[in-house]
């Protein structure tokens, strides 16, 4: 995998687990557009929001089995996102299949390895359990 996307993930998924809204706020792109599992669309004010107000808490958040396609100046990264999660104070634990659509920002802000790609979405879809 990419190096600098590979690293982009490691960032992102940190960021997530720990609420961390100013590096967030670095990796999404500002017109960014989050569709949660059942369908609903977030932007990135309402993405943040759910950190910054507490509505979102994870106990822990993993991005793992990921394949990433590169196209020049955007790439797409499938994996699966798992996380053991409180939002609103109901269980949100989960595993997701998660489609990333990534674009190069240009030049990077100084964060490292990645800090030039910027998330523009991400749509989430339950996994079901494995057939018998």
């Amino acid at each position: 995998m990419d190096r600098e996307l590979a690293e982009f993930g490691r960032r992102w998924a940190k960021a997530e687990l720990h609420g961390d809204i100013d590096m967030l706020d670095r990796l999404l792109a500002d017109d960014f557009r989050g569709v949660g599992p059942r369908g609903f669309v977030l932007d990135k004010e309402r993405w943040l929001e759910r950190y910054a107000s507490g509505d979102l808490i994870h106990d822990s958040f993993d991005w793992k089995e990921v394949e990433v396609r590169r196209h020049g100046d955007a790439a797409v990264a499938i994996g699966v996102q798992c996380q053991q999660s409180i939002v609103d104070g109901r269980d949100a634990d989960g595993r997701f299949r998660a489609t990333q659509f990534l674009t190069k920002a240009g030049e990077g802000d100084g964060n490292g390895p990645g800090d030039g790609w910027r998330l523009v979405g991400i749509h989430l879809s339950a996994m079901a359990e494995p057939l018998p």
